[in-house]
């Protein structure tokens, strides 16, 4: 599993279009009316990843398994949803489950389409959403506060656990999400047990027309002011990208519309930077396999990402960089070339390492 985003906004800003383009799926109904998602819908996609058939092409191997991205499209929310309003608080719990947050702002006029605000202003649309969002973290926090307090008289461990979610407590109701809030190493592990929604890595999506897909316009330079590492896409485009059937077809496409690649990638790789995600391979003739780990783990820690057992009983890794790989044409060469380097429990992993693991079982 590569990672798992939860795809939020207000009704009707193209949410299930973009998310049926992205899983190429019809499963979530996309339809001019609020709450047509009833339930939230999960869809996986491949990871494109050319290093994949090129390490493929050269260990002759007979699968390729890439990275997944897991996408849950979770219904639109509205003004007052933190108390129930619209479908309420059970949309906020899906929420809570996943890795990192894709909100998707509507910048087109549309007449054929209602905006439940009447009008279009992603900013102001933005706003309403993070307020929600912040609201509904602010009536979780108090509520575990409840429980913290009685401990907390008696617990020396339960009293500094309180203390971050009064400092939680208090950057809420300043108007503040808890992703601002810098905590050192301890107090981090803390803050993430109290599974807050404003706390998770967020990405700003600005559906455009077909027309401004690939220069914008003046609805997301308003988010991109305030955000410049928000995407411009077209759920539309998305739309028309999935039904065709070969990659010269979407190249093709893209560079008829001046893009340089799909949504689809461009979320992928702006997900990977926001979660500092990064991936590495294991290569044989049975398949070549990519792996999704947080940069900075060490070859244990990856080795687990494999199993559990594998990072328990972990003795040593064999790894060959990428291009080594590529160069040598294979392992044998690899090795025969001094390419290959035998590594213990503190090597941090590289991307586009491929890597064999030997452990005890």
């Amino acid at each position: 599993m590569g990672f798992k985003c939860g795809i939020v906004g207000l009704p009707n800003v193209g949410k299930s279009t973009l998310f049926n383009a992205l899983t190429k799926t019809a499963s979530a109904q996309a339809a001019n009316y609020p709450f047509c998602t009833i339930d939230p819908n999960i869809g996986r996609v491949a990871v494109p990843d050319k290093r994949l058939h090129v390490l493929s092409k050269v260990a002759g191997s007979a699968e390729i398994i890439p990275a997944q991205l897991e996408f849950v499209d979770i219904a639109g929310l509205v003004k007052g949803a933190s108390k129930g309003e619209g479908l309420g608080n059970q949309f906020l719990s899906h929420i809570r489950e996943v890795d990192a947050i894709i909100h998707l702002l509507r910048c087109f006029e549309d007449s054929d389409i209602t905006h439940t605000q009447g009008s279009v202003d992603p900013v102001r649309d933005r706003d309403i959403i993070e307020t929600e969002l912040m609201l509904a973290d602010l009536a979780s926090i108090e509520k575990q506060m409840m429980n913290l307090a009685k401990k907390a008289r008696q617990d020396k461990e339960a009293a500094k656990v309180l203390e971050v979610a009064e400092r939680i407590k208090t950057t809420l109701e300043e108007g503040k999400a808890i992703r601002e809030i810098e905590f050192d190493e301890d107090n981090s592990k803390i803050a993430k047990s109290f599974f807050m929604i404003t706390a998770k890595p967020i990405l700003y999506v600005c559906n455009v027309d077909e027309g401004s897909a690939a220069t914008g316009n003046s609805f997301s330079d308003l988010i991109k002011k305030d955000h410049p590492n928000a995407l411009v896409i077209s759920a539309e485009i998305e739309k028309d990208i999935a039904l065709l059937e070969t990659e010269e077809d979407k190249e093709v496409f893209l560079e008829d519309l001046g893009l340089k690649e799909t949504g689809l990638d461009q979320i992928i790789h702006a997900g990977y930077e926001l979660l500092n995600l990064m991936t590495y391979f294991t290569v044989g003739p049975k398949e070549t396999h990519a792996w999704t780990i947080t940069k900075g783990m060490s070859a244990p820690q990856s080795a687990g990402k494999i199993h559990t057992d594998f990072e328990k009983g972990f003795i040593r890794a064999e790894v060959i960089a990428y291009n080594d790989y590529v160069a040598c044409k294979g392992e044998t060469g690899a090795k025969a070339q001094g390419k290959m380097q035998t590594v213990g429990k503190d090597y941090i992993t590289r991307n586009g390492d491929i890597m064999h693991f030997l452990f005890n079982k």
